[in-house]
């Protein structure tokens, strides 16, 4: 399976991960190879890949911000939970996973995995079915920060239960009353961060095999953050605590 990713900075972290077989790339034309474009060509000239000069209206068919390129890739190279748990061995750190259950939004997912990438996240375990999965406008949505990520698709109960015999607590963020305050809750150490859906949250069973549910507190009249920003403010708040 082949396909595009698109924008700058997604194409350049992509060659950067040199984690896909890469075909070719496409430029638009009429555009000139300055600055992180021209690094792009420099890198694909190196590796000796085809360049092809396009029509702009080509690459609209892909998406309204490709800024002009696009790389003909592989597909998304998922991991097993043992690569990431290996991840974090070889990096001589307490795990840090980030779990999201059933989340459909390409955007919250890039947001997420962007995040994840910034704070020093070993993994990302997503669902089998029922879920968005790394698709080029989630590359896009994370500025690439998705192709430098772990990623594996797993049942996320089993998963939960792996990652507990490796001695992970399994923190899920949640809304309800029985939900603790982050000053309640342990993030540093060995932690799985459950993430759900944004509009379900997470399931029932995933939810009753977290140690805890976690909470974050708000004053304002909107009752509660999406998807991302939640996950993003929780794995910022465990960044901190472990850097303690």
């Amino acid at each position: 399976m082949r396909e595009f990713i698109y924008g700058r900075n997604p194409v350049y972290e992509t060659l950067r991960a040199n984690r896909r077989d890469i075909f070719s790339l496409q430029i638009a034309e009429g555009v000139q190879d300055r600055g992180r474009l021209k690094e792009i060509s420099d890198s694909v000239i190196q590796r000796k890949i085809p360049i092809e000069r396009v029509a702009r209206a080509r690459l609209d068919k892909l998406s309204d911000s490709h800024q002009g390129v696009a790389l003909e890739v592989s597909a998304y190279p998922y991991v097993t939970l043992d690569d990431i748990l290996e991840n974090a061995t070889q990096r001589g750190e307490a795990l840090f996973v980030l779990i999201l259950d059933t989340l459909q939004n390409p955007q919250n997912l890039g947001t997420l995995m962007r995040t994840a990438e910034a704070v020093g996240v070993h993994g990302v375990v997503i669902p089998t079915h029922r879920a968005a999965e790394i698709t080029p406008a989630v590359v896009s949505a994370s500025a690439g920060a998705s192709e430098h990520m772990l990623v594996a698709q797993a049942n996320l109960a089993q998963a939960v239960a792996e990652l507990k015999d490796a001695g992970a607590w399994v923190v899920g963020l949640d809304e309800s009353a029985e939900a603790r305050g982050p000053s309640e809750v342990r993030l540093d150490g060995a932690l799985a961060v459950v993430v759900g859906s944004e509009g379900e949250g997470i399931r029932p069973l995933v939810r009753q095999s977290c140690d805890f549910l976690l909470r974050l507190p708000m004053q304002g009249q909107i009752e509660s953050l999406n998807a991302a920003v939640a996950g993003s403010v929780v794995l910022y708040l465990a960044y901190l605590s472990r850097r303690k």
